[in-house]
């Protein structure tokens, strides 16, 4: 069996859980070295040249005070004569300020903090966040920004925002980072956090990280202490923070980024920009392969700075969510964002800008507008990042932020070129790890989308040891096949390598250490270095038999193989095969009769790890389904029994009665349905549970509960009368002991006949029908009739002696029998030589002791001696039985002899009472005294520790009592009997006549203690009376009295009637699971009653030991089915525990509870839509009376001319009337016209930034991008590549205006990096082949590009179109080049033309041929080819020639003119 080796991290939990409960670490001993660490890893920064601001007194140009610098920065002597430089004249030095932060106020709200240097590297800012503050790393990371003033958000959207934005926090595990401070969007973030704290304190920590300027935040001296401080009190002050901010109060973290200056705005911008990107770098989960952390942008309200921040965080494919209705610049881009691009002019700009910001539109240049229009089209431009969150619709009333957050990550990881595959891979495993499983039905598993199993196993896998039960029910739901996905062994094995921190981890860690040691034993000491410890199914199956009991089976077979060890040890070999000889044999028959079954593998995954979510899904999946529930109740228990955690022996207590619920309602509903079928599932040998059956579980579980089930006792019932009919009464079958021909007169009846009579009558049915119907069953009835035949005569005696109600009636009769034969030897016939009678008495014990013996040998279930020797000793009345045989024995050999005679007899005596105390054991049988007896024994526990408390009482009073009356007495019975036996008579009744003087006379007792007869007298005064205080005395008595007999005897009957009433109720539940044990002893009994008994047990002896047969086994307690028989019984048992999980579900719908919740969350949503539609229609009123006053006034207006040109003589009808101004909702014809030339307008050749420099492109919105459109304040700057400096002004060579890019305007001026002016010739070079000689596909030649991630076609600039691109020769090798160099003339052209390159300018562009080549699979070149593709350090790839190639757009689209040429479908 292979298994997979233990990582360190399981054996780290383990050991520092252990280490854990013995050592702790001080907090003062994690401060210092926090604060060590600090020290030595984060800075500030700080001026080290003070120079007067002259606009500012005792200011320096860095913004801070004179006092706030230190000596040497204001008398510096290296910067004399300079100009103060930002870069220059600031130094970092270590931090002064870190720790904790406190708040204050109510709740006391506390947070970390550190002031940080502008320039500390990202990964020491992660390494501060995860391990100096234990955060866990993320599995999102949400970077919140907007408006940083005070604006107001509507009550609607501030509700919504503030729930979404905790709840994907909360769901997901995600890292919410802000500016930190206590305004705009950081506020209601800051918000958000303490509306959740307040309403689940209980609940995760939400992690909001604030990254602020130092300089801007106000009573930041309190921050700052040399030594950290733990804390620093912080106080908010909005009131007298003028023109800085105070830090959020109800953020958890804050890096405070300091560039030496104070009271300049937006320093952490470049920090924060770089830890989100250093995040989002990392892998999610910290795993060493897969998907990296995403990033996710949350906009509200904003201006033009953040403008520019969405822009960038889509250039970095960043999605960003825009919240529309939150003001300003968000609510923009919303109101355009569902226009085509055509239609985003300036003037439409101009107007939103007009409408959304107000008296603040008035301070924008055009310039800028026409600018920020640019970026708004391009950020429309990427909708594959961009999500508009609206929350007033009622479309999407239902949809809070959380969910559009989570669907904009979806939405970007399946566009762009990450199409395929591997994108829907992404957005699953971005689901799993947020556990959002309801974007996962929604975005993924949709109809359209067809999964394999083997596709989606990886995700399972994540889903199980991620702990997320509903994905694992998604995936079951959308075609994952458990049994191919646990098919390979190696995946169980790791499912059981990545199990959380459990007891069973533990064991099963153990065991595996102890197999380890043993093999290094085994092999010797030269292969310790090369034994790997591994995990294999077989530890798993030791570990679950020891839960199980030894008398199960190992669910998973042995290993073929018995070391997994990759050694060659001469003097080992020999042993190992000889090792691997004898093993296969057990092997053989252990993989016989193990069977697998993938259900019942990963319910077991789950219960060991007291998961009770997943169990609960895989138990479901598992065929044998009431066993496992037994089996999982037997295992939770035993763990419970074994650890040391009570919280989490509790919860597993919890799940194992929950299991055991389990069994009984699928029981239940079998019985119901079938009772023949369901008593067959009882007894039924399971091959997935180590070949034990349901009933042994349930016994071995301690399930109570469910052995009371009337099925369960009804089968019990039926064992007990063996043959017999249940109906029969007692009285009959006693009459038959003795009579037995009256069994052949129909006196007694007999479970056949009753099957005989079931039968007659059914042919009665039958013979009914036929009449009626004229139907043709009779022939079949009578097949069935003869199937059940009557019993013979030797059946019927047999079936009635080999009962175990008879036999147990019988032995009832033989014990009275021997007690009345002990009785008389006791008391009449006890001679010196051994009597008859006793000489009987004697061959009777002999045969209670042979059983005795064959009990405790009898192992049908294969529990093993040393199991069932705990087992025998365990029960009370063997206890008995051992205690009275010896007894017997000791009184036998005592009383044989003449000294010990009369000792024998009194030992014989007493035996005969542990005898008679058997005799309840008889008793336990009867519906009526069983319970009773159960009682009777918890009883006399109670009444064992309330004897120990006695005691201390009687104890006391006696000591005292002795010590104060007689002095100095040397007889130790006497001193009992006065210190404990008269204290104990007392609380009988039996008052003492010795504590006062009315009683006294001196010739009761002896003066000296001489006269053994009597007591010692007290000390006596001159007038011979006691000198004892006699009111002492008898205050002592009365104290004694009250306590003992009033109080603790009536706490003892308080003690009794609470058992009573505890145990009563369970009484009936103990004695039915008791009830088991007694009738198994019974049926496996012998039929001859002792002393006739011990024949049985010569004859047992002959057969077992002399001739050697196997013992006769019976199937009424284990009963093994034929393999067709168990599919069928199977199938209908998970019939019916469907039934019962619908019957569940059902019942738990209509439960007060359930409908209760349910009234409370349509309550809580109608209120929501009440106030969201409340203040929509507000909304809508607002604008319909702004709409009614516009036309009001241009109706105003249009009246007083009409007034006017009535009232002015010789005024000409054709006057121009003044227009009606409206607002435009639509575009004009001329941008409609310009509509239908939208494709034609270049995009890449627009970007804002110039690729390979740091050049700004002057910006060119869509409708000014042809050079026909008037566009007067064009500036373009000047660039080319080969220029010293990248803007060189007013040397622009003369013969620009003679080359004019085809495509339009693109915001630059020159050559750019392209190499010379006008077009730039490029060549794609298509090498296609078909795969194989049927031509069914076709394949072309691709480039791996230098990223590893990417593919491309091969090409490159060229002067002439005759030859390939001599970039080309590096990656195809000089051989390669020159062949395909002289194929070109022989190539297609499949298009060429102008190409939207970012590249582009105004004056130089490229323009691209495709050509295509395509080989004989046969040819020279190919093989070359072909070659070099095997080959390990090629870039060269085959791919198949489809709309699934990782190729670039504009190469896509050449693939798919190639594959028109070749009549493909693409």
């Amino acid at each position: 069996m292979k298994g997979d080796e233990i990582q360190p991290r399981s054996a780290h939990i383990l050991a520092i859980k252990a280490a854990s409960k013995h050592l702790s670490i001080s907090p003062s001993f994690q401060r210092f070295a926090f604060t060590s660490w600090i020290k030595q890893n984060i800075s500030k920064k700080e001026c080290c040249f003070f120079q007067m601001d002259p606009s500012k007194q005792q200011v320096c140009y860095c913004g801070y005070l004179k006092t706030e610098h230190t000596d040497d920065s204001i008398k510096p002597e290296d910067f004399t004569g300079e100009t103060w430089d930002r870069h220059r004249h600031v130094h970092e030095v270590p931090t002064d300020a870190f720790g904790d932060i406190s708040f204050g106020g109510l709740g006391q709200k506390t947070g970390k903090y550190v002031r940080v240097s502008s320039d500390t590297k990202s990964e020491t800012l992660y390494q501060l966040l995860t391990e100096q503050w234990k955060l866990s790393p993320p599995n999102l990371l949400i970077s919140v920004t907007g408006g940083a003033k005070n604006f107001h958000l509507k009550s609607h959207l501030k509700k919504v925002f503030h729930r979404g934005i905790i709840k994907v926090a909360q769901n997901t595990g995600a890292w919410i980072i802000t500016g930190g401070t206590h305004t705009g969007v950081m506020r209601h973030v800051g918000q958000a956090v303490r509306d959740y704290v307040l309403s689940n304190s209980m609940q995760a920590k939400i992690v909001a990280i604030g990254v602020a300027t130092w300089g801007i935040i106000h009573n930041r001296n309190a921050l700052v202490h040399e030594e950290g401080c733990f804390p620093a009190h912080y106080v908010i002050d909005t009131q007298g923070q003028g023109h800085l901010s105070c830090l959020d109060n109800n953020h958890t973290h804050f890096l405070l980024v300091d560039d030496g200056t104070s009271g300049q705005y937006g320093v952490e911008i470049e920090l924060r920009a770089r830890l989100e990107k250093y995040i989002s770098s990392k892998n999610l989960g910290n795993k060493v392969s897969g998907i990296t952390i995403p990033v996710v942008c949350v906009v509200l309200d904003g201006g033009p700075g953040t403008l520019s921040t969405i822009y960038n965080a889509m250039l970095n494919d960043t999605p960003c969510v825009i919240l529309e209705g939150s003001g300003r610049i968000a609510d923009v881009i919303a109101h355009v964002s569902g226009l085509p691009i055509n239609r985003i002019t300036i003037a439409l700009v101009h107007q939103l800008m007009k409408k959304f910001f107000g008296q603040e539109y008035e301070k924008f240049p055009n310039l800028k507008i026409i600018e920020w229009t640019k970026t708004i089209q391009d950020i429309i431009r990427m909708s594959h990042l961009l999500t508009i969150f609206r929350a007033s619709e009622d479309d999407q009333g239902d949809v809070d932020v959380d969910v559009a957050i989570l669907q904009a990550l979806l939405k970007a990881s399946r566009t762009g070129e990450s199409r395929g595959a591997e994108s829907w891979r992404r957005q699953l495993e971005l689901a799993i790890a947020w556990n959002r499983v309801d974007l996962a039905e929604t975005e993924i598993f949709t109809e359209e989308s067809q999964w394999k199993s083997s596709d989606l196993h990886w995700a399972m896998t994540l889903a199980l040891v991620g702990n997320r039960p509903e994905f694992v029910s998604l995936l079951l739901e959308n075609g994952v096949n458990l049994r191919d996905f646990l098919q390979d062994d190696n995946t169980l094995c790791e499912l059981y390598k990545q199990l959380p921190n459990c007891f069973f981890l533990y064991k099963l860690a153990k065991r595996v250490k102890r197999a380890g040691s043993s093999r290094r034993q085994t092999l010797g000491r030269r292969s310790h270095a090369k034994a790997g410890v591994k995990i294999s199914l077989t530890h798993v199956s030791d570990e679950v038999r020891h839960l199980l009991g030894k008398f199960t089976r190992h669910i998973y077979p042995p290993s073929t193989t018995t070391f997994h060890l990759d050694v060659s040890i001469e003097d080992t070999s020999l042993s190992v095969s000889k090792d691997q000889t004898t093993i296969q044999d057990l092997v053989r028959e252990d993989r016989a009769e193990a069977q697998r079954d993938a259900g019942r593998d990963l319910f077991l995954w789950a219960v060991v790890q007291n998961n009770k979510e997943l169990a609960e899904i895989a138990w479901d999946q598992c065929r044998d389904c009431m066993s496992a529930a037994l089996a999982a109740s037997k295992i939770l228990k035993k763990m419970a029994a074994e650890g040391s955690d009570a919280d989490e022996a509790q919860e597993m207590l919890e799940l194992a009665n929950h299991y055991e619920d389990h069994a009984i309602g699928v029981f239940s509903e079998c019985y119901i349905s079938d009772e023949e079928r369901a008593q067959k599932l009882l007894v039924r040998m399971s091959h997935f549970w180590g070949g034990t059956t349901c009933l042994r579980l349930a016994l071995e579980a301690n399930n109570k509960n469910f052995v009371a089930q009337s099925g369960i006792q009804a089968l019990l019932t039926q064992i007990w009368c063996g043959e017999l009919s249940v109906d029969n009464p007692v009285w009959k079958v006693l009459i038959c002991m003795v009579f037995f021909p009256l069994i052949y007169t129909r006196f007694l009846v007999f479970r056949r006949d009753e099957l005989i009579q079931k039968e007659i009558e059914k042919n009665e049915e039958i013979k009914t029908v036929e009449k009626v119907t004229g139907s043709t069953m009779r022939t079949n009835f009578h097949c069935i009739q003869q199937s059940v035949k009557p019993l013979g005569c030797w059946s019927k005696l047999e079936g009635l002696y080999c009962s175990p109600q008879v036999k147990f009636y019988g032995n009832i009769v033989s014990y009275f029998a021997f007690l009345f034969l002990f009785a008389v030897v006791l008391m009449i016939d006890f001679q010196s030589m051994p009597s008859v009678a006793e000489q009987l008495l004697y061959i009777w014990l002999l045969s209670l002791v042979c059983e005795e013996i064959r009990q405790l040998f009898y192992d049908p279930d294969g529990f093993g001696f040393c199991k069932k020797a705990e087992m025998y000793i365990h029960e009370l009345w063997n206890i008995l039985d051992v205690l009275s045989i010896l007894l017997f024995c000791v009184g036998v050999g005592f009383r044989l002899t003449t000294k010990l005679f009369y000792a024998g007899k009194i030992i014989l005596c007493i035996d005969f009472v542990v005898f008679c105390l058997r005799l309840m054991a008889i008793f336990s049988i009867s519906r009526t005294l069983g319970p009773k007896i159960i009682i009777v024994k918890k009883m006399m526990m109670d009444m064992f520790f309330f004897m120990f408390l006695l005691s201390i009482w009687v104890v006391a009073y006696g000591v005292a009592k002795q010590g104060i009356l007689i002095h100095n007495d040397s007889r130790l019975d006497w001193i009992i009997r006065g210190a404990v036996y008269e204290p104990y008579l007392i609380i009988f009744g039996n008052f003492p006549e010795n504590v006062d003087n009315t009683g006294f006379d001196i010739n009761s007792c002896s003066m000296n203690g001489t006269d053994p007869l009597k007591p010692k007298c007290p000390v006596l005064n001159e007038n011979q009376m006691p000198a004892f205080p006699e009111w002492l005395t008898i205050i002592m008595l009365c104290i004694y009295l009250l306590f003992a007999n009033i109080l603790l005897l009536n706490l003892l009957i308080a003690i009794f009637n609470f058992t009573f009433q505890e145990v009563q109720d369970n009484t009936d539940k103990i004695w039915k699971f008791q009830r088991y044990e007694l009738i198994k002893e019974y049926h496996s009994r012998p039929a001859a009653p002792p002393p006739f008994i011990i024949l049985s047990h010569l004859c047992l002896f002959i057969r077992t030991m002399v001739l050697c047969r196997t013992p006769i086994r019976h199937n009424e307690f284990k009963n093994q089915l034929s393999q067709i028989e168990e599919e069928e019984l199977l199938s209908w048992e998970a019939l019916m525990k469907d039934r019962y999980l619908l019957a569940a579900r059902q019942e738990q719908s209509q439960s007060m509870e359930k409908r209760i919740l349910d009234t409370s969350q349509k309550v809580t949503s109608l209120t929501e839509r009440l106030e969201r539609e409340e203040e929509t229609s507000s909304t809508a009123v607002l604008r319909r009376l702004e709409k009614l006053e516009k036309q009001v006034t241009q109706s105003t207006k249009a009246l007083q001319w009409i007034v006017d040109s009535l009232k002015s003589q010789g005024v000409s009808t054709k006057e121009t009337q003044p227009q009606i101004s409206t607002v435009p909702d639509e575009p004009s014809s001329s941008l409609k016209n310009a509509a239908e030339k939208e494709d034609s307008f270049h995009v890449k050749s627009r970007q804002l930034h110039y690729p390979n420099s740091k050049i700004t492109r002057f910006p060119v919105p869509e409708e000014k991008v042809p050079w026909k459109v008037s566009y007067s304040s064009y500036r373009p700057t000047y660039y080319s590549s080969e220029d010293g400096d990248d803007h060189v002004d007013g040397s622009e060579p003369e013969d620009l205006d003679n080359y004019r890019n085809p495509g339009g305007r693109t915001g630059i001026r020159g050559r750019g990096a392209l190499s010379h002016l006008g077009p730039n010739m490029n060549l794609d070079l298509v090498v296609t082949r078909w795969r194989d000689s049927t031509r069914s596909v076709m394949e072309f030649l691709a480039v791996l590009k230098h990223n590893l991630k990417s593919l491309a076609l091969p090409g490159g600039p060229v002067d002439s179109m005759d030859h390939l691109p001599g970039n080309l020769k590096g990656i195809l090798g000089k051989k390669l080049f020159e062949a395909l160099n002289a194929k070109v003339s022989e190539g297609t052209k499949v298009s060429e033309g102008y190409v939207d390159d970012c590249r582009n300018t105004d004056n130089a562009w490229v323009e691209t041929t495709v050509l295509n080549i395509h080989l004989d699979r046969t040819s020279q070149v190919m093989v070359d080819i072909n070659n070099m593709v095997v080959s390990s350090h090629s870039y060269l790839q085959w791919q198949e020639l489809s709309g699934r190639a990782a190729l670039a757009s504009s190469q896509k689209r050449s693939l798919q003119q190639v594959a028109e040429l070749y009549n493909r479908i693409f």
